[in-house]
């Protein structure tokens, strides 16, 4: 797997995971919705790093053996 596809995959699940404890049903909170704040901070790295072309994820990637595609 290459660094591209697994920064791809992490953030797809940070978001669908921080959703899924903010979640409300019916009104019942059964989670807690400081957790979209998550969200949104996993949106806005992935925004800078379309224009920076930098991201943390993959210097943590790189330095774990993970290669580049």
């Amino acid at each position: 797997m290459t660094i591209q596809r697994a920064i791809r995959i992490i953030a797809g699940s940070f978001i669908l995971l921080s959703l899924y404890l903010a979640y409300r049903y019916n009104g019942v909170e059964l989670g807690e919705p400081t957790w979209l704040w998550f969200t949104a901070f996993v949106g806005a790295n992935l925004l800078q790093s379309g224009f920076t072309q930098w991201c943390l994820m993959e210097v943590i990637l790189a330095r774990l053996g993970m290669k580049h595609g």
